[in-house]
């Protein structure tokens, strides 16, 4: 995995446990990539997803907090 995928899995799992992983790779399919693919450049579009997808499994202003942290790696 790169270093920024590895941040990311870092950031989130505190917010979502066990199911970072499997949350993170629905997220990245919506770009069409692979979560070890993910480039700096992907991660503003990544937080869109967290955030819309995140707010229906958690509360939305932990969704929105996830997301802003994913933005700004």
């Amino acid at each position: 995995m790169s270093a920024l995928s590895d941040q990311v899995l870092a950031i989130t799992r505190p917010y979502l446990g066990p199911a970072t992983d499997k949350f993170m790779t629905r997220q990245c399919a919506h770009l069409k990539i692979d979560v070890p693919a993910l480039e700096q450049s992907h991660l503003e579009e990544l937080a869109k997803w967290v955030n819309v997808s995140g707010k229906l499994i958690m509360d939305p202003s932990k969704a929105l907090e996830l997301a802003k942290k994913i933005a700004n790696l």
